[in-house]
């Protein structure tokens, strides 16, 4: 019998969006992928809102000023849909490259105007798996997207990684314990964090790094996954837009971003890679070696320690579209409940065994 294949490469896109431009960026996300594809990468992580672009002037103007901005960002935002012309073409460039992927974009919602933060996952054979939408949008980030729910708190079985688990998060969201609780007790296997160049702003050029870091390693550790940290860095395409359409500002400088690989016991296996030169920041990743850390702690397993400390979350659809089961549903992929026929709501997922 063969044995089951362990080692699978994967990376981060440290890069740049065109920013403000949809179209465009696609464009690049579509050859980032066909990159990852000549070099044998089987997932590949995208940024925080790589598509159009993190809103980095909702830090620097005041909101009376930033209304056509936000207007402009809705209209660049990405409806995700299987097939239809936003995403079509990244799903024909995952099937044809044999890569999947996480992607964030700001997304907006079919036939309407409400946004959320969202990490969109494509699987190798061009399969919509599902999104992850933001559960809470960070300080101002409320000006720009709604709040995600716990329907879309889940992770996905890759075919390119062997059927295992890919789990998201989008930046400071990491800080949320009970959200990196329910995608380990879910049987997650690899972590794709999600981030802005935070050291670009002001009063975080000194700290934004560290706290990626130390939030990115303690879940490596605590979930004993595999994480794939992908971070933007802020070009002169981004600080120009700002200028010409909302006015001088001095609070985000150009560079930054912060993009890894790192193994269950916080090793670096590639990076960390920081500032404006783009790389798809790889790296081999042994599913092997797995059993080797759960040796030590396993906090889906003997770790949890149920009989003393109880979790759980309520998974039910929050937005109409969520109720739609708009992806389908694919072999491997369990739903989350509906609500009965009579009303009554389904009681939270208890997930203590």
């Amino acid at each position: 019998m063969a044995t089951k294949e362990t080692k699978f490469k994967v990376a981060a896109a440290h890069a740049a969006p065109v920013f403000m431009n949809k179209a465009e960026t696609l464009k690049k996300v579509v050859s980032l992928i066909e990159q990852a594809g000549d070099q044998d990468i089987k997932l590949l992580v995208f940024p925080e809102t790589f598509v159009p672009g993190y809103p980095y002037w909702i830090e620097c103007y005041p909101p009376l000023k930033q209304v056509d901005a936000l207007a402009k960002y809705a209209e660049e935002s990405v409806v995700v849909e299987p097939n239809n012309e936003d995403i079509a073409p990244v799903q024909d460039a995952c099937r044809s490259a044999g890569v999947a992927i996480s992607l964030g974009v700001s997304e907006r919602v079919a036939g309407g105007h409400t946004l959320f933060n969202t990490q969109v996952t494509i699987d190798s054979d061009g399969t919509i798996l599902g999104v992850h939408r933001k559960l809470q949008p960070t300080y101002v980030e409320r000006l720009v997207w709604a709040q995600g729910g716990g329907a879309t708190l889940k992770n996905f079985p890759l075919s390119s990684l062997g059927g295992r688990n890919l789990g998201g998060l989008a930046c400071w969201e990491h800080t949320m314990n009970g959200a990196r609780q329910a995608l380990i007790t879910q049987g997650q296997h690899i972590h794709a964090g999600a981030w802005p160049a935070l050291s670009t702003m002001s009063g975080f050029e000194e700290v934004a790094d560290a706290q990626i870091e130390a939030l990115m390693k303690t879940h490596a550790l605590t979930a004993q996954v595999f994480v794939v940290t992908a971070s933007n860095y802020v070009d002169a395409g981004c600080l120009s837009w700002m200028t010409e359409n909302l006015g001088e500002q001095e609070f985000i400088k150009a560079g930054g971003g912060w993009s890894s690989v790192l193994h269950p016991f916080c090793a670096y296996l590639a990076g960390p890679h920081t500032g404006a030169e783009e790389r798809l920041v790889a790296a081999e990743v042994d599913f092997g070696q797995l059993g080797h850390v759960k040796v030590w702690i396993d906090a889906a397993g003997h770790y949890q320690r149920p009989e003393i400390l109880q979790f759980d979350f309520d998974f039910r659809p929050l937005w109409a579209d969520e109720k739609a089961n708009r992806f389908g549903r694919r072999k491997g992929m369990k739903e989350a409940p509906q609500e009965s026929k009579d009303g009554e709501k389904p009681c939270r997922l208890n997930l203590v065994p």
